[in-house]
């Protein structure tokens, strides 16, 4: 059976065909609906992870007890799941175990553009990299085989445009598998005298998965003219085939890592002139000039962003038919928080007070933008807690009552725990905002350990935020209604004045929440609108000014009243 799929559906359907049993994931774009898609399967039991590393540990557990296992992450997750990657790859496995890495190559939603090649070659642990869905379906399977065959985990690398793009799928049947569990101390335990023997172990099987890689099929000479030879992988191969045609021979490499050394020179040997076409890192290229090869890549092809048909031609100086694009250019659309986000009145309030905010990741980094301006750091999951302490320490006295740290539910129980259990052990007199909306909104609404419902929306434990800052050892613990701006600002002042650590839940569900019943739009008296565009410092996206007054969008507004407490003149209603 035929069917259209983005790539992560593909992905997902691979796991089902497979016979994979158990996913762990922590969401991250674009890599979340692999593990969405997976869920609609009853055959896999799926779950939401409070992060990365703990999906990976859950997937390495099951697949040491036989089952045929599955974790996703975006790029910078597989940063916070290296800790156990790098120690799997001695252990290797028993049951296949396959793990989903999605780079985001021009950073469409991400704070960094690294290149996760790095962590399969620093970690000794094969990396397939599919081009399309149809590949991405069939290198999951084949991924398992490999896994189970040389003892490792085996990495898929996805990238936006492959997780996010459609294209045919011929789908299969689930086949079932199975392995005992066997008890094998010398294999599993990772004390020195076992690790120091497991590591030859990894050497060898290199070796062995570079011969693999030679003669698999999963990369793949297409021959061409010969005056011009290209190597590439993922969409860049699409890209090339698209500006060259035939009058290229391509190398198509499905495995980038380990990388193949005959194939590369046996290839190069029979073509003229020699490009490496990759994104971001010269990982290929580099690999081919430590070969001894003369090849064209980064003096031509830019280290950054994305790769796109007519950037290859250009910069190769490929003539190439230009496409049809509109005459007029669109408006640029910034992106920004929601009409009626909940953290809008949060960051109403810092900026007002001028307060230093440390921040996190999520959709209320969108805090940092105009007109609110109220976030000055965000570095990592979990960052803004761990930071503040650092800050707060640095400053002593001179940091006292002017700085928070802003922190998503979410990203709180990814990483932000351990952050805040610093804070209380070693006592810095720091605040810290929770951002409770009722769910991981960046990603898409998905659940997580303080919502009380699993992935599939049923049931689940839930943690209580306040009992858990308790028992931490903050004293100091209370929850705001972001919607109330006086007792926001009321309880800002008073936890930043107070000479001890304390935490603020300002807790309200993300509007676009499906539950979530919204009042009826308000509406601007415009005989009392006096133009002061005090309204206009929320940067709420369902307000203008129009013919010199205010205007209220009200296909948008969702009647917050958030922009009714700053009219002095009762405009708003």
């Amino acid at each position: 059976m035929k069917e259209l799929m983005l790539g992560n559906k593909a992905f997902a359907r691979g796991l089902y065909e497979a016979g994979c049993l158990v996913a762990s994931s922590y969401p991250g774009t674009p890599s979340t609906e692999i593990t969405e898609e997976a869920a609609k399967f009853d055959d896999i039991y799926c779950e939401w992870a409070p992060n990365e590393k703990v999906a990976m540990e859950v997937a390495f557990g099951a697949a040491m007890a036989g089952k045929r296992s599955f974790c996703g992450m975006k790029h910078v997750g597989l940063n916070v799941a290296a800790d156990p990657l790098y120690t799997m790859s001695y252990t290797g496995v028993n049951a296949g175990m396959v793990i989903a890495v999605a780079d985001d190559a021009g950073m469409h939603s991400s704070q960094n553009e690294q290149d996760s090649r790095h962590h399969a070659i620093a970690s000794k642990v094969p990396m397939l990299e599919p081009s399309d869905s149809q590949e991405t379906l069939d290198f999951v399977k084949k991924a398992y085989e490999i896994s189970e065959e040389f003892d490792t985990p085996v990495i898929v690398k996805m990238c936006t445009r492959v997780a996010h793009c459609q294209s045919v799928v011929e789908t299969g049947e689930r086949v079932e598998f199975s392995k005992p569990y066997v008890k094998d101390i010398a294999k599993y335990v990772m004390m020195p005298a076992n690790a120091k023997k497991r590591h030859p172990f990894v050497e060898e099987r290199t070796k062995k998965l570079i011969e693999f890689a030679e003669t698999s099929g999963i990369n793949r000479v297409e021959e061409g003219d010969s005056s011009i030879g290209i190597i590439t992988s993922s969409t860049s191969y699409l890209y090339a085939k698209e500006v060259f045609g035939d009058k290229a021979s391509v190398l198509k490499l499905g495995m980038a890592n380990p990388l193949p050394v005959k194939l590369i020179l046996d290839f190069a040997a029979k073509v003229d002139k020699l490009y490496v076409i990759e994104e971001l890192d010269p990982i290929i290229e580099n690999h081919c000039k430590a070969l001894g090869l003369e090849v064209i890549g980064k003096d031509a092809l830019p280290i950054t962003g994305e790769f796109s048909q007519n950037l290859i031609a250009e910069k190769l100086g490929i003539e190439k038919p230009e496409g049809l694009k509109l005459d007029e250019e669109l408006p640029m659309r910034p992106p920004a928080m929601c009409s009626g986000c909940p953290h809008r009145g949060v960051f109403y309030v810092l900026s007002k007070n001028k307060i230093t905010v440390l921040g996190d990741i999520g959709c209320y980094t969108l805090g940092a933008a105009a007109p609110l301006n109220a976030m000055h750091m965000t570095l990592c999951m979990g960052g803004s807690v761990s930071s503040i302490h650092g800050f707060n320490k640095a400053l002593g006295e001179e940091a006292e009552g002017n700085n928070v740290a802003v922190i998503g539910v979410s990203p709180f129980m990814h990483s932000g725990m351990t952050g805040l259990a610093n804070i209380a052990y070693n006592q810095s007199n720091s605040t810290v905002i929770i951002l409770d909306n009722s769910i991981t909104g960046m990603t898409g609404h998905q659940q997580n350990p303080t919502t009380g419902y699993n992935i599939k929306g049923d049931p689940a434990g839930k943690i209580d935020l306040e009992a858990l800052c308790k028992a931490m050892g903050f004293n100091r613990v209370r929850v705001v209604d972001p919607y109330d701006l006086a007792a926001t600002e009321a309880a800002v002042k008073e936890e930043l004045a107070a000479n001890e650590p304390s935490v603020i839940i300002s807790r309200r569900p993300c509007v676009l929440l499906k539950y979530v019943k919204t009042n009826p739009p308000l509406s601007v008296d415009t005989d009392k609108c006096r133009s002061c565009k005090m309204c206009m410092k929320l940067g709420c996206p369902s307000i203008s000014f129009k013919d010199g007054k205010a205007h209220i969008d009200n296909t948008l507004c969702t009647g917050c009243g958030v922009c009714r407490q700053l009219c002095k003149f009762d405009a708003l209603n």
